[in-house]
């Protein structure tokens, strides 16, 4: 698993991943602004409004919890735009990645694995409906684990686990799709979901690191088309002969 990553690390520097990593962090970076930008908006609103509409339905009687969380909301809504690119980055590389997967995949496969049946592109419906889909699960996710950010530090964990399991089940159903329908690739991952969670687990470390994690789409799906490969089995190409020499020889 670890020369898996090490391959996919030096692979996302190379001269015919450049152009992808570029056009990938160009997008990478107005989603996140845009949705940075109206997170702090959003918390913004419920700081000023969200407080008086609160009270009026809960009662009186809330209203001492009700303005202490709108004093951590006002304090969070002053670092919007930081906490969004923080916290919405795995989100944002689900939807990026979702448009470049087929593009990073073809070019590890034909370094890689030269004698293997090149991958099927995925229909760009598929594979944006899969980026939306674990986009959204992450940030559903992310608001559930977030009080426990605000209130004790085991929400960070929450958050680094959960990454490693949204990331990590996309990233590998999406290399396993360019061999198999989308059924059988979730079959597959669920067959195999310690190693696609432990895998997930190095992604996951991965989009925490600023400004780096931008490259987490070429990454996270170079990264597992290499788990693919070693858990589909042996290449079927180069064991046939064999296996017709062995039976001639008897």
């Amino acid at each position: 698993m670890l020369a898996a990553a090490v391959k996919a690390l030096s692979q996302i520097l190379s001269p015919p991943m450049r152009s992808i990593l570029w056009r990938s962090i160009g997008l990478a970076l107005v989603l996140i602004t845009v949705l940075a930008i109206g997170l702090q908006r959003l918390l913004s609103w419920f700081a000023d409004y969200g407080e008086v509409w609160a009270e009026g339905m809960l009662g009186p009687n809330f209203h001492s919890t009700l303005h202490v969380l709108s004093w951590i909301v006002s304090i969070s809504a002053g670092l919007g735009v930081v906490l969004g690119g923080i916290f919405l980055m795995p989100a944002i590389t689900s939807l990026v990645a979702s448009l470049f997967v087929d593009d990073v995949a073809d070019h590890v496969e034909r370094e890689h694995y030269p004698a293997d049946h090149p991958g099927v592109a995925l229909p760009v419906t598929l594979a944006t409906i899969e980026g939306v889909k674990t986009a959204l699960l992450t940030i559903l996710v992310y608001l559930v684990a977030l009080p426990f950010v605000l209130f004790a530090g085991a929400g960070f964990i929450i958050f680094f686990l959960a990454t490693a399991w949204l990331l990590g089940r996309e990233y590998f159903e999406l290399a396993a799709m360019r061999f198999r329908s989308p059924d059988d690739a979730k079959a597959m991952r669920k067959e195999n979901a310690a190693t696609v969670f432990t895998a997930g687990l190095f992604i996951a470390a991965f989009v925490s690191i600023p400004i780096v994690n931008l490259a987490t789409p070429l990454f996270g799906m170079a990264f597992m088309v290499h788990m693919y490969k070693r858990r589909s089995g042996p290449r079927r190409e180069l064991i046939e002969p064999a296996r017709r020499t062995n039976v001639s020889s008897v």
